[in-house]
């Protein structure tokens, strides 16, 4: 896992320079303000979620207190923002947020307009069934797989199962009413959403086949003088990663 994720960091450490309009706050003034802001999801269990008691808990939560406690000598020094997907790039380019821990996956366009740190877990597209029978992708056969339309796990699936059956459907929720109703015998998505799924509904299962690795990283306000912040994220990352830290976590998360 440590060497997979420090490749990907490698990967992504080519940074562009160019001139930032956002009013982010640098490392130096988030010390003397005493609390770090990050933009957190408060619906993807189990990144970061609300619990029974209405708080926020969850991996990317753990990860956002612990980088509190690294930058601040407390992870109480911290305030969570909850954000939709569509925000979560936006409010670290305005200065709304210092970093953004938020289910992102770190690509080529969006590394134009951010920067992130090296991955702190690989996402990958997965399948999900609720039929027992079903142990593998071989077993799936011709029966009908749904997607999200447009999601990448489109692309995926047709690569490496050229004549699959996908049926695309307009949310999560139409895709549970899909499998429910026997229209699909089985879903492919992101295996972070599909723990989640079956933390929720304990009759599904996920098949161990892994169709992508997309990684998750840290959103950090790109330009020069941000680089002691990723620099110290990025070395707290790798910190957690050697010491066992992150993996315990992702585990006690019921993460693969």
């Amino acid at each position: 896992m440590l060497s997979r994720i420090l490749s990907f960091g490698l990967i992504l450490g080519v940074q562009f320079t160019a001139p930032l309009i956002a009013v982010a706050a640098e490392l130096a003034e988030i010390q003397e303000r005493g609390r770090l802001i990050v933009a957190v999801k408060d619906n993807w269990r189990p990144l970061g979620f609300r619990n029974t008691d209405g708080e926020l808990t969850g991996l990317e939560i753990d990860l956002a207190r612990r980088l509190a406690e690294e930058l601040l000598g407390d992870p109480e020094a911290i305030v969570l923002k909850p954000v939709s997907n569509l925000e979560r790039l936006s409010i670290v380019l305005e200065g709304r947020a210092d970093l953004a821990i938020a289910g992102v996956t770190a690509t080529g366009a969006r590394s134009r307009l951010v920067s992130f740190s090296i991955p702190y877990y690989l996402d990958s597209t997965a399948i999900l069934t609720r039929d027992r029978n079903i142990r593998q992708l071989a077993d799936i056969g011709a029966q009908p797989i749904a997607v999200l339309e447009g999601s990448s796990a489109i692309a995926h699936l047709r690569h490496q199962f050229p004549t699959v059956n996908l049926i695309g459907v307009s949310s999560y929720e139409a895709a549970r009413v899909a499998l429910e109703n026997h229209q699909a015998v089985a879903f492919a998505g992101d295996v972070t959403i599909l723990t989640g799924w079956i933390q929720e509904y304990s009759d599904y299962h996920l098949l161990p086949t892994l169709l992508s690795v997309e990684p998750l990283a840290v959103v950090v306000p790109k330009g020069v003088q941000y680089s002691p912040l990723r620099r110290r994220i990025n070395a707290a990352i790798a910190h957690w990663i050697e010491d066992g830290w992150l993996e315990e976590r992702t585990t006690h998360w019921g993460l693969p």
